[in-house]
């Protein structure tokens, strides 16, 4: 078949490999100028199925409202964007009970399980590297409540594959040495060995590349002006100045899905929840970490990616503003500078990178995955703060799809049709 993937970052790429090796004649459209421009270029570089739990935990709401117009939150609500929010907002705390909870976070850990496979299998069969390394993931805490709660919800996922370590202080630090300097600090921490890291950026252009030699055609700086459908059947991507017909249509496009299905006449509970890195050279820091940390209580991670370190973290309700507000940015580098203080001071000897985006997210957590309502439009889309993570997962679940084989995961759950039940 002759396939149109609107997209070029993770989500997208990864659809068009897939749907290439499936045989398909596949063209990816972008407006962007490469791929992996947008909320694939600088985020927190870690795949985990170790926190596949969605965001709206039980008791979210309260958090919310403290934090409302906090600029040092971790968590931020802006004010102006409370009336915006009001629809996907209620589906947002409306998910938030703890049974809800519970099996949305069981959906999405086995689709992180799954999608974990999947890159691993196809690291080895195309040798890609993207300054990968397969360290696990350490969470650390300083506060014993925090902690059981996060066990609790890594016993939920240990069925489904997502295995871990609890550890105490000593163990914490025996296991991560460079933690030394914030001995005191530290009340324990959960160990993640299956998880990864790895530059998502680098990813999806070293595998954009190999998708073109697979037969792959990209077309960058291309804007889609309208999705036609007609008598519930998608006919044609119409661009500027061009009608492109094909047999099927895969909608890949990160935080612009909302809009692109909207044309196609559909509604996705789709919001933007931006997110702040700070990118910095790992020459000079005499004390780096060597597996990647997410420090529970100040909502930092700290990945090294090469010859780089990778801070991430905050999220924040405003909307599609992608202005980057340096207060919000400083904010994650000294929160993890209050993990390492010798952090804090290498920053100050170099010029850190700040970056934010977007991050595509349901109202429930799990993303919206196969087809759509009208026939031959197919959906990729809304995988949140874990489209790293689920990125290869996703994308040849919908590859199975559109080839007419059934999936390895039980789509019930990621569908568009669960929002209509």
């Amino acid at each position: 078949m002759r396939i149109i993937v609107i997209g070029a970052g993770v989500l997208g790429v990864t659809t068009a490999w897939y749907l290439a090796r499936d045989g398909h004649e596949v063209t990816v459209l972008d407006q962007a100028a490469r791929p992996g421009e947008e909320t694939s270029f600088a985020n927190g570089g870690l795949l985990h199925a170790s926190h596949a739990e969605p965001w709206n935990a039980p008791g979210v709401v309260w958090q919310l409202l403290r934090w409302i117009g906090r600029e040092d939150s971790p968590l931020l609500l802006r004010p102006g964007q409370i009336p915006r929010l009001v629809g996907w907002g209620l589906g947002f705390l409306r998910n938030s009970t703890t049974a809800r909870f519970e099996r949305h976070t069981a959906v999405n850990a086995a689709l992180a399980v799954y999608s974990l496979q999947q890159l691993q299998e196809l690291r080895r069969s195309t040798g890609i590297h993207y300054d990968e390394a397969q360290h696990g993931i350490l969470k650390i805490f300083h506060d014993q409540q925090a902690m059981d709660g996060t066990r609790h919800s890594s016993e939920l996922m240990a069925p489904l594959g997502v295995r871990h370590s609890v550890l105490d202080s000593r163990q914490t630090i025996a296991l991560e040495p460079s933690l030394e300097e914030s001995r005191e600090q530290i009340l324990g921490g959960i160990y993640y060995p299956d998880d990864e890291s790895g530059d998502a950026r680098l990813f999806t252009e070293r595998l954009a590349a190999l998708a073109e030699h697979e037969g792959v055609g990209f077309r960058f700086g291309t804007t889609v002006k309208n999705i036609e459908v007609r008598n519930g059947r998608w006919r044609a991507v119409e661009i500027e100045h061009e009608r492109l017909e094909a047999d099927a249509c895969v909608i890949a496009a990160g935080n612009g899905a909302k809009a692109l299905a909207a044309q196609a006449g559909m509604r996705l509970p789709i919001y933007p929840v931006k997110g702040y890195s700070v990118t910095l050279p790992l020459q000079g820091w005499r004390n780096p970490p060597t597996i990647p940390l997410i420090d529970d209580a100040r909502k930092v991670v700290i990945t090294l990616l090469g010859d780089r370190i990778r801070l991430a973290g905050t999220a924040e309700f405003a909307g599609y503003d992608t202005s980057l507000h340096t207060r919000r940015a400083a904010t994650v580098l000294r929160q993890a500078a209050s993990v390492y203080p010798s952090l804090g001071e290498h920053a100050e000897q170099c010029e850190p990178a700040y970056w934010t985006g977007l991050r595509p997210m349901t109202m429930d957590g799990p993303p919206i995955l196969g087809p759509s309502p009208v026939d031959g439009l197919y959906l990729n889309a809304g995988p949140g703060h874990l489209g790293w993570t689920f990125a290869c997962g996703c994308s040849r679940i919908v590859a199975d799809v559109v080839s007419g084989r059934e999936p390895a995961l039980n789509l019930d759950g990621m569908d568009l049709q669960r929002f209509r039940r």
